[in-house]
């Protein structure tokens, strides 16, 4: 295997390859090469995103469901607010029924006492 790498020094075999190779693992370590790759094949992923013009739709893919996600969030808020009222309704009307029925037990009390 024999690849011409810059034109009139030759080509490059395993040899070769292993010498760089282990170069290359002296200078930076075994740690740091896969976090290198990592940022190469990051870097590639966003050109070939910027060239293809596919952020773009991406961006406008965002914004559209985020304009979704306002609506349903205000419909959401609005059915929480009205449950909250309906239940301050409801709390208020026991504690009416719990009022009346105190007094109707004061009224028999009284009328008890009386007799």
């Amino acid at each position: 295997m024999t690849l011409a790498v810059i034109p009139g020094l030759g080509s490059v075999g395993p040899m070769e390859l292993i010498i760089l190779l282990s170069i290359i693992l002296l200078l930076f370590g075994a740690k740091r090469i896969p976090e290198l790759a990592k940022g190469l094949g990051t870097g590639i992923r966003e050109f070939r995103k910027g060239t293809s013009g596919q952020d773009e739709k991406n961006e406008l893919n965002e914004n559209e469901k985020e304009k979704e996600g306002a609506l349903a969030g205000s419909a959401s808020e609005d059915k929480d607010n009205a449950r909250m009222h309906e239940e301050a309704a409801r709390e208020g009307r026991d504690g009416d029924r719990v009022e009346e029925r105190e007094r109707a037990e004061q009224g028999a009390k009284r009328a008890e006492q009386n007799l």
